[in-house]
């Protein structure tokens, strides 16, 4: 349980209910094999990292806020510095918070370096919102420069220290929205290179008893529109595929 009374989601009664062919359960109890790594991660230990983290966090924000309200507000940099560290410990707790109380999706349960890189994303998308203003949050001043020049400046090594791990921890991005956005990238790039190829292309000698539907499709509404467009005759007679019309059509009328 943690400090606000928060208890575990995936207790063992919901553990043997759940029907998640990655969860088993061995002589050391419950574990999960984690879909980004493949890991087996029990269960027990998790839910005992979070707890840590949280009792660490809590007493860092502790010291954090006692340095604030000792410091005068003429001091705007330090105090940047402090607000800047204040935001990051609070968005660790809100993390830990939400991923100890998850009894649906198990995808919350994972390794700790796991999480930690999930967390620091999340603070770099918090951080993205405060400086296009989409944030109103009472630890920012009117003018948020220095506040979100001290995140940058020590968010990763902030979070390395309450979680005591070491700094090749967050060399690489487990969560699967980084590696939704590697894919992104690579189809999207994919996709371009083959627009390009299209629109150098001008004339297409099409066989419509060789040709996939579902490819002439895309073709047709790439290709440029002064493109030459060539149909060679069906050469199987009767055995002609009945589609082929209707092929015709698509590059008629694109």
């Amino acid at each position: 349980m943690l400090s606000n009374g928060l208890e575990r989601g995936f207790t063992e009664e919901q553990l043997k209910k759940t029907r998640d062919s990655r969860i088993g359960k061995d002589d050391e109890g419950y574990y999960i094999f984690t879909s980004s790594e493949n890991l087996k991660v029990y269960v027990d230990i998790y839910y005992k990292f979070l707890e840590k983290s949280e009792s660490r966090a809590l007493k860092a924000r502790e010291e954090i806020l006692q340095k604030i309200a000792e410091t005068p507000e003429s001091h705007e940099e330090t105090m940047a510095y402090y607000r800047a560290k204040r935001i990051i410990i609070e968005q660790l707790l809100k993390n830990i918070y939400q991923h100890y109380s998850e009894s649906f999706n198990t995808s919350s349960l994972m390794t700790p370096w796991c999480f930690g890189t999930v967390v620091l994303e999340k603070i770099e998308i918090y951080r993205n919102k405060i400086s296009k203003g989409l944030i109103h949050d009472s630890n920012i001043p009117k003018y948020p420069f220095y506040v979100l020049q001290y995140i940058d400046e020590i968010y990763k090594k902030t979070l390395l220290e309450i979680f005591e791990f070491p700094e090749k921890a967050f060399s690489m991005r487990w969560q699967y929205t980084e590696l939704l956005k590697r894919y992104s990238k690579v189809l999207s790039d994919v996709t371009n290179s083959l627009q390009n190829v299209l629109q150098m292309i001008k004339t297409v000698r099409i066989n419509l008893c060789e040709f996939d539907s579902s490819f002439s499709i895309i073709i047709a509404n790439n290709l440029p529109l002064n493109a030459n467009i060539e149909f060679t005759a069906c050469s199987c007679q009767a055995n002609c595929h009945p589609a082929c019309c209707s092929w015709v059509n698509i590059f008629i009328n694109r």
